[in-house]
């Protein structure tokens, strides 16, 4: 109920993804058209500009806070939402709680680089964080490049102002140390202007940071795409040539559209969710939960539990 275009854009979009072993389940208010899919009535609405806590304690029945609940009580094996950001994260940790040892979530994205997708973490669910946050953030962004992009023995490199180790804020200087220190395949600083080409497997860098990066980034794209074809259409010589370029066009869209992968894993919790942009498609709501179901069938959290399980005391 809280994406941007309305509810029939994500009904359109679950029906696109639903088949074979995949079922979605849609969770919204009575009177919305689910096309033959299963409707669980709710009761509210988490409104964008809700304040995420104070939402999630006053609607604890809207369909947000609903679908969260159904991966927490087994009912689900995952929750995709193009809601609010804020209260999937409030929801979440009331609902399905922190993986042991894990002191925050993190928003894992992946960026259509050059060289192959790269994973940006934190995308924006902690605007503050501290060095040992950012050490915890690039091994749980190291387990989503292993489990779902395929990447063994993935490189990480922290977002700064420099390549330089000197380079960067107070942050990045104790996060870089630690980083360094770990046993993960650290390469050090990387810039924004590397992103797009493939600066690493994954990028680590604080919530703040990382969602205005996304955002300038998907941005970016979007502009560009719409220009050049604009372009392409303002002339008979470019509308010739434009139907040669064509399979090349639609080739380099499909690989750097946001759609394409539709959604961000809320890594850290116990349950598997997956967060969706407010203004997406039915293709990026598809996407977003064949998404999600990529993460079920590689056992993400599982993964992750293992990996960042508290060390076991002595005796």
């Amino acid at each position: 109920m809280g994406g941007d275009r309305g509810p029939a854009e994500v009904v359109a979009g679950a029906l696109e993804a639903a088949g074979g072993n995949l079922t979605p389940i849609l969770y919204g208010s009575a009177g919305t058209h689910a096309h033959g899919l299963e409707l669980r009535e709710t009761h509210g609405v988490v409104e964008m500009d809700d304040k995420p806590a104070e939402a999630v304690r006053a609607k604890p029945d809207s369909s947000l806070v609903s679908a969260v609940r159904a991966v927490a009580s087994g009912d689900a094996d995952a929750v995709v939402s193009a809601g609010n950001t804020g209260a999937m994260l409030a929801a979440g940790l009331l609902e399905l709680r922190r993986v042991p040892g894990v002191m925050r979530p993190a928003i894992a994205v992946p960026i259509p680089a050059r060289r192959g997708p790269s994973v940006l973490i934190d995308a924006g669910a902690n605007a503050d964080a501290r060095p040992e946050h950012l050490l915890q953030f690039a091994t749980m962004g190291a387990v989503f490049a292993e489990e779902i992009l395929g990447v063994r023995n993935p490189h990480v490199r922290l977002l700064s102002i420099g390549e330089e180790p000197e380079k960067g804020n107070q942050l990045a200087l104790e996060a870089h140390a630690l980083l360094a220190a770990s046993d993960l395949d650290f390469g050090g600083n990387c810039e924004g202007r590397d992103l797009l080409a493939g600066a690493a497997d994954v990028v680590v860098t604080d919530g703040f940071t990382g969602n205005v990066a996304l955002k300038l980034l998907e941005g970016t794209i979007t502009t560009l795409l719409d220009a050049f074809r604009e372009e392409i259409a303002a002339t008979t010589r470019g509308t010739v040539g434009g139907l040669l370029i064509r399979p090349a066009a639609r080739r380099l869209r499909k690989r750097l559209d946001p759609d394409t992968y539709g959604g961000a894993y809320l890594l850290g919790l116990r349950g598997l969710a997956v967060i969706a942009h407010g203004n997406s498609s039915r293709t990026a709501i598809a996407n977003a939960i064949r998404l999600a179901a990529r993460g079920v069938d590689n056992d993400v959290v599982g993964r992750l539990t293992t990996r960042l399980a508290p060390p076991v005391q002595a005796v």
